[in-house]
C-alpha cells in the first residue's frame, strides 16, 4: 500500500500532538468539525455514507469511526475521541482516509 507524503505528514503531527495532550485538557474536548484543516485533509465526514468515493476509493461501505482501531469511544457512544485529531470528538457513523479496521 502506498501512502502519501502529505497523508503521513498531516498523520504523524497529529499523532505526535495527541500525545501532548493530559487528560485533564481533555475535560473541555470539542467535537471535529468537517472544515477544520486535519479533517478537511483527511476527509473527514461526520456520516460516512456522505464519503466521495471517487476522490476516496479506499472507502468501503460499512467502514466508520466506531470500528476504526483509532477510534476511542466508549462501546454505544454516539462519540469519542480519536488521536488523529488530537483527542477531537469524532462522530462514531463518521469516516476519514486513516481509517484502519479494527481487529
Amino acid at each position: 500500500m502506498h501512502i502519501s507524503r502529505r497523508r503521513f505528514m498531516i498523520t504523524a503531527a497529529s499523532l505526535a500532538s495527541a500525545t501532548l495532550l493530559s487528560d485533564e485538557s481533555r475535560a473541555d474536548v470539542t467535537a471535529v468539525s468537517e472544515t477544520d484543516p486535519t479533517a478537511e485533509a483527511l476527509g473527514y465526514k461526520r456520516d460516512a455514507t456522505r464519503v466521495d468515493k471517487a476522490k476516496y476509493p479506499k472507502y468501503v461501505a460499512g467502514q466508520a469511526c466506531v470500528n476504526c482501531q483509532l477510534y476511542q469511544g466508549k462501546p454505544g457512544a454516539s462519540t469519542g475521541p480519536c488521536p488523529i485529531y488530537g483527542g477531537k470528538l469524532v462522530d462514531s457513523r463518521g469516516w476519514c482516509s486513516a481509517y484502519v479496521k479494527k481487529n
